[in-house]
This record gives C-alpha cells, sequence and structure tokens, in this order.
C-alpha cells in the first residue's frame, strides 16, 4: 500500500529540468557594466577591497592507504586570509579605486591577492531593465585568477575556466546570477596569482578587466547538474568530531536556480528526495541516479488564494512520512495547514485550527515510530509575520496530532521552528528562530504525547551573525545537527558543541539519505549534500 501511493504520486509529477546546467551565455550582451571604472562602480552601489595574501606554515595530516589525510602529523603551508566567502569582513581592507585595478600589487615572484566586491542590481542600466536577466562577470587577471560568487566555488572534473584558472592571461567568465532582482546583492571575491608557477617571474599581479554583462534569461527553471564539489570549512573544536567529519570532507551541490530550498524528506524506497521551495509554491522531487534528475513533484504545494501575491514564502515547507500509511505530510504555510498527499496529487487537511482558531503557517514536523505527529507553527510563513491580520492565534505553538486529536504542547518559544527526536524518542529538540533568544530546547516526552521538564539545551545567542535557527536532525548516537549563526552546528547529545560544517550556503534543513551517511542540505537557492561517518536518526 506505501509503495503503490508513493508510485502513483510519482506518476503524476511532471519533468521539468534536465540534468544538463545551462551553459554560460556568450555574444552580444544587452548591457554591459565595467567595475574597472567608478560609473560602473558607482551604479551598482558598489567598491573594491584589496588584501596581499600570505603564504602561512600549517599542520596537515599524512595520507593513509585510501589516500585520505588521516596519517601521521605533517607540515605544510596554506593562504591568509581565506576570503573567498561572502560573509568574510573586509572592512578593514584598504578601498581601492576602479581605475587602480591595473595598478601592479603584491611582492613579484610568487605571489597572491584578492579583489573583494559587492554590487546591487540597480532599476535600470541606461535604458535597460535588468529583471530577469542572467548576469555574468568577466575578468582577465595577469596572470591567473579564481572567482568565488556569494561565497561559492564551484568546480568539476575537467572544469576549464569559469570559478578556476583559465589559462595564462585568459578570460575567467561565470555566471554570477539568474533571473536577478533590482536590489539583488552579489558578492565577488577575485584571487589573482603570478604565473607560472614553476618559474615565478618577477612581475606583479594586475586586473585586465572586470565587468559585469547582462543577457536574457534563457533557463528560468531551476536545473540539476552533475555533482559538482564546492567549498567546505570545518571547525574542529572537540576530538569527538573526527568520528563524524572526516578529515578531507566534501560538499557536492546537485541543483540549483531555486528561490529557496527547505524541509528535505528523503523516501528511502524509491531512493528520491523531495524537498520544498515556499517561495516559488513547489515540492521537487531529487533523483541522484547517475548525473541527477530534478522535476516538479507538487504544484502549489501550500497556497493559491486570490491574495498570494502578498505572500514572501506561501508553499509548503517541511515535508515527512507517516511511518504506519507511508504517507507524504505537508506543511502548508498559506493554507496554515497541515496535509497529506493522496495518490492523485491532492492534499488532505489533517489539521488546520485550533479550538476553532487557524493555525499560523506550520513549518517543521516530524512523526514519532507511533504515528503521532509532532509540528511547530510560528507565523513565519504569513506575509506579514506576527503583525498580519490573517493571524489568529496570540502565540506560537507546539503541537502533536495522534488518532486525529490535537493538543498544544507549548507555547514558550516566540519561534519554534525545527524538531527532531533523540534516537530513542525519550527527548524532543526544538530550535528557536528568534534574533533575541537563539536556543535550541529538549523535552521530554510522555507516551500520551505530552512534554515535561523543557530546559534550554544549548544557547548560541552571543554567536556572531544575524542567523537564528533553523533546521534540526539527529545521528544515531544522539548529537545534534542545528542550522545556526554561520553554519551547520554539531552539537553532542551531552549539550556540547563539537565543531561547525561551513559550506557556501547556510542550510535551512537538511534530511539524511541514500545508506544513511548522506546528508542533503537544503541551503538557499541550492541543493547540495555530504557524506558522513556515522548514519542518522529518523527522519
Amino acid at each position: 500500500m506505501r509503495r503503490a501511493l508513493l508510485v502513483a504520486l510519482l506518476a503524476l509529477a511532471p519533468r521539468i529540468a534536465t540534468a544538463a546546467a545551462p551553459p554560460v551565455p556568450d555574444g552580444a550582451p544587452l548591457a554591459t557594466i565595467d567595475l574597472a571604472t567608478s560609473a560602473g562602480a558607482a551604479l551598482m552601489q558598489a567598491q573594491w577591497r584589496y588584501s596581499d595574501v600570505r603564504i602561512v606554515a600549517a599542520m596537515h595530516r599524512a595520507p593513509d592507504a585510501d589516500g585520505q589525510p588521516t596519517g601521521a602529523p605533517i607540515e605544510t603551508y596554506t593562504i591568509e586570509p581565506r576570503a573567498g566567502r561572502a560573509e568574510f569582513d573586509d572592512s578593514a581592507w584598504p578601498v581601492i579605486t576602479p581605475e587602480s585595478l591595473t595598478a601592479r600589487r603584491g611582492n613579484g615572484r610568487v605571489a597572491f591577492n584578492w579583489y573583494r566586491i559587492t554590487v546591487t542590481m540597480p532599476e535600470k542600466v541606461g535604458a535597460f531593465d535588468p529583471s530577469g536577466s542572467t548576469v555574468v562577470f568577466q575578468t582577465t587577471v595577469d596572470d591567473y585568477a579564481e572567482i568565488w560568487v556569494d561565497g561559492e566555488i564551484a568546480r568539476a572534473v575537467g572544469q576549464r575556466g569559469g570559478s578556476v584558472v583559465a589559462g595564462w592571461n585568459a578570460p575567467n567568465r561565470v555566471v554570477a546570477a539568474r533571473s536577478v532582482k533590482p536590489g539583488q546583492r552579489i558578492s565577488i571575491a577575485l584571487f589573482g596569482g603570478n604565473g607560472p608557477l614553476s618559474d615565478p617571474p618577477a612581475n606583479f599581479i594586475w586586473v585586465r578587466e572586470a565587468k559585469l554583462e547582462l543577457y536574457a534569461s534563457e533557463h528560468a527553471e531551476p536545473y540539476a547538474i552533475p555533482p559538482a564539489e564546492v567549498n567546505v570549512e570545518v571547525e574542529r573544536l572537540d576530538p569527538r568530531i573526527d568520528r563524524i567529519v572526516p578529515q578531507n570532507a566534501k560538499i557536492w551541490k546537485l541543483a540549483e536556480g531555486f528561490q529557496f530550498t527547505e524541509g528535505p524528506l528523503w523516501l528511502a524506497d524509491r531512493a528520491r528526495l523531495l524537498f520544498s521551495d515556499p517561495n516559488a509554491n513547489r515540492i521537487y522531487e531529487y533523483d541522484p541516479a547517475g548525473e541527477g534528475a530534478l522535476r516538479v513533484f507538487h504544484e502549489r504545494s501550500g497556497y493559491e488564494g486570490a491574495d498570494i501575491a502578498e505572500y514572501g514564502q506561501p508553499g509548503s515547507n517541511g515535508l515527512a512520512r507517516n511511518p504506519r500509511s507511508g504517507a507524504i505530510t505537508v506543511a502548508e504555510h498559506g493554507r496554515h495547514r497541515i496535509s497529506e498527499l493522496a495518490a492523485d496529487g491532492t492534499a488532505r487537511a489533517l489539521v488546520d485550527a485550533e479550538s476553532g482558531r487557524r493555525l499560523n503557517s506550520p513549518n517543521d514536523l516530524v512523526f514519532r515510530s507511533d504515528g503521532t505527529l509532532f509540528f511547530t507553527d510560528p507565523p513565519f510563513g504569513l506575509p506579514k509575520f506576527f503583525d498580519d491580520p490573517r493571524k489568529q492565534l496570540p502565540y506560537s505553538g507546539i503541537y502533536a496530532l495522534r488518532s486525529g486529536t490535537l493538543r498544544r504542547l507549548s507555547t514558550e518559544l516566540t519561534g519554534p521552528n525545527g524538531i527532531a527526536f533523540s534516537p530513542d524518542e525519550k527527548f524532543l529538540y526544538l530550535t528557536n528562530w528568534d534574533e533575541k533568544k537563539k536556543v535550541v530546547m529538549r523535552y521530554e516526552v510522555a507516551r500520551d504525547g505530552t512534554l515535561s521538564r523543557g530546559r534550554v539545551f544549548f544557547d548560541m545567542t552571543s554567536a556572531p551573525g544575524a542567523e537564528a535557527l533553523d533546521g534540526v536532525k539527529i545521528d544515531r548516537d544522539g548529537n545534534l545537527y542545528v542550522s545556526g549563526p554561520g553554519g551547520l552546528w554539531i552539537i553532542a547529545a551531552d549539550g556540547t558543541h563539537l565543531g561547525t560544517l561551513r559550506g557556501p550556503r547556510l542550510p535551512a534543513n537538511f534530511a539524511w539519505g541514500e545508506d544513511g551517511k548522506t546528508l542533503f542540505l537544503a541551503a538557499r537557492s541550492g541543493l547540495y549534500k555530504t557524506r558522513l561517518l556515522i548514519p542518522g536518526a529518523g527522519q
């Protein structure tokens, strides 16, 4: 029955994208902004900042029998600063004029440097409206260049140019944004190098050109790509993290072009991943086989009302699967409800109100093994959040739905968000999206679903960064994985912060999949995955 229901749902999903990423546009652009001129930089409300790069001694580990860095300690070298990330603080770097990009910089011979700029898309470029355009950044650095866009440097086997070195004084072209909107900010970090590396020259590094080219968008839909390795940084604070995160940790990008990814759910019997884009009002399905494939699984996943244009996130958010029936269960923002998808693709409401007052905008959800559904209900899916006139409940609730009966468990958090069980289901963990109280709560769970002895399990309020707390998942050993300020925080069951995994985008939520050791990351406009050393627990 479970498999038949899922097969029927999958058959209804229209395929809308292929595994091939659209090429970088070429030819005559519709508009060009020269970032090597003051006029071009002013149009983009941008300024260049510069830093030399230092080559410094560092410790590493020798390769083991599998070629991985787990052997004896060895000495090597790294660079400082590592300034590719979008949130890197370059405020202490000197500002340089666009016209001075051609000035020779660095100290010659073996030399590297950084040029950073953040641009803001204007309403007009001359008479041209850039809305919906594809933006290409092109640069030529004497001698070599690498390009980070919005904190990411993706690379694939055999790649030439784009984000990585194109050649000797050769132009690099990379898509900086697709379907761009006026006011959208794009961070570009340009890493320059002197060359040839094996024959370090006496000359210096300089930028021959730096410009943005705008093209008509020919591929507005999200798309899957052959898995491409991207940058990752692991902060290791406790030795126990070495049993969780490989020494040579990797993150791969799987798909991109979304508005905002959320709520991933792995379907083990179909080897597929479902995830929401609440901004686009869709649920997508990703097939990891081969080079990957993407299609729409469910349209209008959260709302279709006449006032939908007022919503920033009208669609679905969290997804879960009923362990008893196998039904896919959906947290719907705009319809203020939890629903269940039927075999014909229609959604049946499980709960939409408490005591006659409709729910806010259900956010995340998790099933206990006995079929009891637990979910969070902040107002973040409403157009005006806490001040929205559609809001009927005076609080943000945590609920349990058991045998058709709804029970409110707690209202103590202003922004209850992510939700997950400990492996033995004795504890329920909740994250709080509140910039003034960035906490993970832990509650004891009774057989009837009631909560008791709630306490702050971990407090991130003092952590730098504007982000509050979003998704949470648990592994087999009871370690927590939390979307927090700056990255994916890994916290032991005893409350110790073991370390943080920082990829190019902050993940909103995650899901265990494949053999159980793969963690899929729903991260802003992209879908990613990483491989860990221990399997996950639960959904």
